[in-house]
């Protein structure tokens, strides 16, 4: 563990609260030390309040915030004197802690304080620092833990035996303080869960974290317990598996989850331990991780029925609530988060790719913790009762109680082709705006810009069956299924009549207009068959109702892609896919229509560029989102009984009416 601290950066830092929030950010950057949104920091300072009184005032990291990514204005200003009084209660519970929290704080615009804050503002120097570091946590639930982090430290650290989080915690703080001059000490060891630090300055207190958490890595090393790591090659799942574990799991949850997988070495070589069902399912890294991970993940041994694994998890999660619930509180869907594939590596869920990325990298944590705990004597985390505490928190249960609405596509996997401009790039844009992870697809490499947090832009052309093919594979591997298809690929050809049109223009506009999403379609079938509400729309033409003179290749195309998808309508109704097609016409904000062109074909007809933008019965003109708005209200569940439908979205033509 090495100090990230610069003297340069942190001078530049304007005021106290700059400085915590740089000081937190080195923290939280360093995923041995924070994962996502865990650990908290503080600073102590004297503020002047409203009516110009000076006030001793805590800083806090606020809830919702994250120390990799934290600035100042993450942080909560609690009045230090209302805290202390909460502190000085027998009994208070947690959720009229977090209420009274912010009935003291001098901005009500901040965000909610940590629900370590009475805590931090117990230890009576200014700059605090907390953190999940993996090393500590490895010795603190390995054997003997406290007598090795003992020797380890020496008098250096204080030690506080594992408490929930919240009220009981900082009242167990409280007590070992009293005995103690936290000056003389450089932080706190709380077991089983993570490691305190202090000091007078940002500097020192951040350099002891540092040091500690350094300490905790030698001692690893010196039991041989640090580079034990298992590797081994990458045996991953077909794709057609991956979306059957997806579809069980989100099926069991009760709403479509996203997949993340890793099968990379490290991920395979702990999958193919010996006894790996054993060791990985004795509890989480962190009693914290377990709101995100729940208490185990699922194991799945070579050969196993996936659905059966997932289903026999469920009932055995049941059981667990049945054992430790309390009146009032509401169990959580019985669903996996992390999955152990035997010889393979790990799956993680989440509502959104984001959720199941922050699993994932809390499982690769979690195998490491294990590992060098196993090395040392063996991995022992927290009992059952003592981590369903921690899951059914009365806070956590409020917020489930509460509930929130989800996105009307939250959690599904959509694959648009043609997606770097016009329609196909607006469908991408108004699908993830509805929830969607999207994957788009273009022979443009612009389309690769496109990728995020939840899309990701692929470069495909889609006439080609092997690319289209791996770029099926890639969304499957990237989110774990497919369950919308926004089939748009194509293109407008210049006119040229019949007795000129040659055959190399008549294969490139069919390849394009009709085999392209043939073959898009047929490799994404598989997948749609075990899709969470799978939808397909496909993008024809006005033309089919009503074609043109010197677009032969164009209309006979887009005549037999809407056949193709009356075709798909019927055979894959059974499997509960519904297909749908959509035809635009006009619609001139794309890369195809440059101003030259809409000008020479507005003087044509001898209009303005206005009026030839609007030539239809509603006089309206159609732009790209407005087709995109019409897509993805077909994939809704408003249209669940809908399917071989063929939808104009051209404001209204006199030749198709």
């Amino acid at each position: 563990m090495k100090s990230r601290w610069n003297d340069e950066e942190a001078e530049r830092c304007r005021d106290v609260l700059s400085l915590r929030a740089y000081t937190s950010r080195l923290l939280g950057q360093d995923e041995d030390l924070v994962l996502h949104g865990g650990g908290n920091t503080s600073v102590k300072t004297t503020e002047t309040d409203f009516v110009g009184d000076d006030v001793g005032v805590l800083w806090v990291k606020g809830s919702g915030w994250d120390l990799a990514t934290i600035e100042p204005a993450g942080f909560a200003p609690v009045r230090m004197r209302t805290l202390l009084a909460m502190a000085a209660r027998d009994e208070l519970a947690d959720v009229v802690m977090v209420k009274e929290q912010r009935a003291a704080m001098l901005d009500p615009d901040a965000p909610t304080p940590s629900i370590e804050a009475v805590l931090h503002a117990l230890i009576p120097l200014p700059w605090v620092d907390h953190t999940h570091a993996d090393a500590v946590v490895a010795l603190s639930n390995a054997p003997m833990g406290l007598e090795r982090l003992r020797s380890t430290y020496g008098e250096r650290v204080l030690f506080v035996p594992y408490v929930m989080p919240g009220f009981e915690l900082a009242k167990a703080v409280q007590e070992i303080l009293r005995g103690h001059d936290a000056q003389a000490y450089e932080g706190m060891v709380l077991m089983n869960h993570g490691i305190f630090s202090w000091g007078a300055s940002a500097k020192e207190s951040y350099e002891r974290m540092i040091r500690l958490v350094d300490d905790a890595e030698k001692c690893l090393a010196r039991y041989r317990a640090w580079d034990v790591l298992a590797w081994a090659p990458p045996s991953p799942p077909e794709p057609d598996e991956l979306g059957v574990l997806r579809q069980a799991v989100s099926k069991t949850a009760g709403e479509a989850l996203v997949a993340c997988s890793d099968m990379e070495p490290e991920a395979a070589g702990f999958a193919s331990l010996p006894g790996v069902s054993a060791i990985a399912t004795r509890g989480p890294l962190t009693p914290d991780h377990v709101i995100r991970t729940k208490r185990l993940p699922l194991v799945i041994p070579p050969g196993v029925d996936l659905e059966q694994a997932v289903a026999a998890y469920a009932e055995a999660y049941r059981a667990y609530y049945e054992r430790h619930r309390r009146p009032g509180q509401v169990m959580l869907d019985p669903a996996p988060r992390w999955v152990v594939w035997e010889g393979r590596g790990l799956v993680a869920f989440g509502r959104d790719a984001k959720e199941a990325e922050v699993v994932l990298a809390i499982a690769r944590h979690t195998i490491r913790a294990i590992q060098r705990a196993e090395a040392m004597g063996g991995w022992s985390a927290l009992s059952e009762a003592e981590l369903f505490q921690v899951e059914y928190w009365e806070l956590e249960q409020r917020k489930l109680k509460k509930g929130s609405a989800r996105p009307e596509l939250a959690g599904q996997v959509a694959l648009v082709t043609g997606a770097a401009h016009g329609i196909g790039r607006a469908a991408m844009q108004r699908l993830q705006a509805l929830g969607a992870m999207v994957v788009g697809l273009d022979k443009d490499e612009v389309v690769v810009e496109l990728s995020g947090p939840s899309a990701l832009g692929l470069v495909c052309d889609v006439t080609d069956s092997d690319a289209v093919d791996r770029a099926v594979a890639h969304t499957v591997e990237r989110f774990g299924g497919i369950d919308l298809l926004v089939s748009n690929a194509g293109s407008f050809p210049d006119a040229v009549p019949l007795a000129e049109l040659d055959d190399r223009r008549w294969a490139a506009t069919l390849g394009l207009n009709l085999d392209g999403h043939m073959k898009v379609l047929r490799a994404a079938t598989p997948h749609l068959m075990r899709g969470l509400a799978p939808a397909v729309v496909i993008v024809g033409s006005k033309n089919v109702a009503a074609p043109g003179p010197g677009v032969a290749a164009y209309s006979v195309a887009k005549a037999g892609l809407t056949q193709l998808a009356r075709v798909a309508a019927l055979e894959l109704g059974e499997k509960g896919i519904r297909v749908n097609v959509v035809h635009p016409d006009a619609v001139f904000d794309t890369h195809l229509w440059s101003d030259q062109k809409l000008e020479a074909r507005a003087a044509a007809y001898g209009m303005s560029v206005a009026e030839y933008k609007a030539r239809n019965i509603l006089r309206r003109e159609v732009r790209a989102k407005d087709v995109a708005q019409a897509i993805a209200r077909l994939m809704t569940r408003d249209f669940d009984l809908t399917t071989g439908a063929q939808i104009p979205i051209d404001g209204g033509n006199a030749r198709v009416v």
